[in-house]
């Protein structure tokens, strides 16, 4: 009965739009008072005890670092380099969109923050160019999702600090899967821009040119998985140095970073992180009821009882997964699951390291279906097409990112065997 008091009041306080962290902690709180059992209090000890957590810093310097780069200039540059590589290409600004979206995804490690950095230069471009407004939106949204696959993740630190294994084996085991799915991705754009006549980029400026503007942002993801792998810092310091060369470069290189510019992007990090560290904290109280009540434990037992072949229960939980993404947020959602589904994976014999990847991009597919999916909020907000086009447009994207779901599940080599290498 407590179980479904538990999730019943949240599926309750989700369906009135409550915040996601506000739900949970409600949840919470009034299955403690229906239960008697256990005081309040357990709800604020278990959030302060999760949030004291050294890993859990990388979070708010990876956003600031993001926040930085974008007001800094360097999100421009990439666009220009992605024009400069792919832009020759029939729908060459579809093309530009996706690959952008990629190298920002190496600087961000936040799938809303790629959306909203590069969705503000495409989306327009496109629509100047007539490519369609829902096609436009429903792309940068969908490619945005690569920021947390790609090295920085937001996600793949949460699951490090949940499951205990290595951020920086979690960090290697993205690479190949989000240039898999940008790849992919452009493969749909050519398709669909070769069936609708869309235009080809204007080609601007040379690509060595390109590369040499774009080469300091570049070197974040080699600065901080070289420095990881090279022993010189932890990932949360790499977070730090981050967000340090960030500045660096965007006041001292690139010049566009002023007094003003460096408040703006300390403020939007600050809120960003407010809104994420109140969900992780009361997130890990509702994961931590769950353990308490055997939930996981539970779950475990049943969903072995169901089949005992290893590709039923992946497919199982991908669906499981797909289906919470819906509407649950990924943070929270990665908090809460993996507990329950971990020991799950574990038992039948699938690496900790592989399972947080499939489970990221599973998640990462939430981002963009509907009706809970943050990047299209964030393609909605910078493109103005209303989210009934947008949730149709979106389709096509999604099907490949199912795809590629699939692919990874089932062919561990693709996550891991840069993992392997660095073993």
């Amino acid at each position: 009965m407590e179980i479904f008091v538990l999730f019943g009041s949240m599926t309750i306080l989700l369906a009135l739009s409550l915040p996601i962290g506000i739900s949970l902690g409600f949840a919470t709180a009034l299955t403690l008072v229906y239960t008697d059992s256990v005081p309040l209090i357990m709800i604020a000890q278990n959030a302060f005890a999760a949030l004291d957590s050294f890993p859990l810093l990388a979070i708010p310097f990876f956003m600031l670092a993001g926040s930085l780069m974008s007001y800094g200039g360097i999100s421009k540059r990439l666009v220009t380099l992605a024009n400069a590589m792919v832009g020759a290409v029939i729908g060459g600004l579809a093309m530009v969109t996706v690959t952008a979206c990629m190298f920002f995804a190496a600087i961000s490690g936040s799938g809303p923050a790629t959306v909203s950095a590069i969705g503000s230069f495409m989306i327009p471009a496109m629509k100047a160019k007539k490519y369609d407004d829902d096609f436009a939106a429903a792309l940068t949204a969908v490619a945005g999702s690569i920021g947390v696959i790609i090295p920085p993740s937001i996600p793949f630190v949460i699951y490090g600090v949940v499951s205990g294994v290595s951020v920086g084996e979690m960090f290697v085991s993205g690479i190949i899967p989000g240039i898999v799915i940008g790849l992919s991705l452009m493969a749909l754009s050519y398709r669909i821009a070769k069936k609708k006549k869309y235009p080809r980029a204007e080609k601007n400026v040379a690509i060595g040119h390109a590369f040499k503007e774009a080469w300091w942002a570049l070197m974040v993801p080699v600065i901080i998985l070289g420095g990881i792998y090279g022993g010189i810092f932890t990932p949360t310091e790499a977070a730090v140095v981050a967000s340090v060369y960030a500045l660096f470069i965007g006041k001292y290189v690139y010049k566009e970073l002023d007094f003003n510019t460096i408040y703006d992007a300390f403020k939007d990090a600050a809120l960003v992180n407010g809104a994420t560290t109140f969900m992780i904290g009361l997130s890990m109280s509702f994961a931590a009821f769950l353990a308490m009540e055997q939930v996981p434990a539970r779950i475990c037992e049943w969903m072995l009882s169901l089949s005992s072949s290893p590709a039923m229960i992946l497919l199982i939980i991908n669906i499981l997964l797909l289906t919470v993404g819906c509407f649950v947020d990924n943070i929270s959602s990665m908090i809460i699951l993996t507990p329950i589904l971990l020991p799950i994976v574990t038992k039948i014999g699938i690496d900790p390291v592989h399972f947080g990847l499939v489970m990221t991009v599973a998640l990462a597919t939430g981002f963009v279906t509907p009706p809970y999916g943050a990047n299209l909020f964030v393609a909605s907000a910078v493109s103005g097409v209303n989210m009934v086009r947008l949730s149709k447009a979106v389709g096509p994207f999604i099907l490949v990112m199912i795809s590629c779901l699939l692919l990874f599940t089932y062919i561990p080599s693709i996550s891991m065997s840069l993992v392997w290498m660095l073993r």
